[in-house]
């Protein structure tokens, strides 16, 4: 029994869990959503929280030799520079007012192969999907929705459910009538 060992094993070796969970907080950074399992979105939920946290220390630090250092902190999870240039340029400004709880995991329901749990993990700050603009539905609360004119619209109605009424009888009776004359000929 191992005490105080957290995280996931993946059903990899440590290196390779440990690229692995790079790999996908780079494409995490650069793509702002990512699709994956279940379980890695889980884990690395975990993996890129810290490392989020840092680059938004680094920012709000008053001496530039700690940003430099958590810079460097950051570099060595992240081997990508355009992922750690757009960590501390786009997310971590945005990010400067949240204390944790960066990223979102959504479930997505399971992949058809081989039936794994697919989730959506994603920015918090950046979903736009989710978020309507108040412009459109301030728009739709102005104008309104156009008056029917119920008499006319109603009557039609009316008119079509009767033909389609008399329409459906008409072919009920066909059948009955071809089932009396064959037991007739019978």
């Amino acid at each position: 029994m191992i005490h105080r060992r957290k995280g996931r094993k993946l059903k990899r070796t440590a290196t390779h869990r440990k690229a692995l969970l790079s790999n996908l907080s780079v494409s995490l950074i650069k793509h702002k959503k990512l699709k994956t399992t279940l379980a890695k979105a889980k884990e690395l939920r975990l993996f890129i929280e810290p490392i989020i946290t840092k680059s938004r220390r680094a920012l709000s630090s008053d001496k530039p030799e700690f940003g430099v250092h958590l810079r460097r902190e950051v570099n060595k999870f992240l081997q990508d520079k355009g992922a750690i240039t757009t960590l501390f340029n786009e997310i971590a400004p945005k990010v400067a007012n949240r204390n944790g709880g960066y990223t979102r995991v959504l479930k997505m329901g399971r992949r058809l192969g081989d039936g794994a749990e697919l989730a959506l993990i994603e920015l918090v700050d950046y979903n736009t999907e989710q978020a309507p603009d108040k412009t459109e539905t301030a728009d739709k609360e102005t104008k309104g929705k156009p008056k029917a004119k119920t008499t006319k619209s109603a009557a039609k109605t009316t008119k079509t459910t009767k033909t389609k009424k008399t329409a459906a009888t008409a072919e009920t009776k066909k059948p009955t009538k071809t089932k009396k004359k064959k037991e007739a000929a019978e």
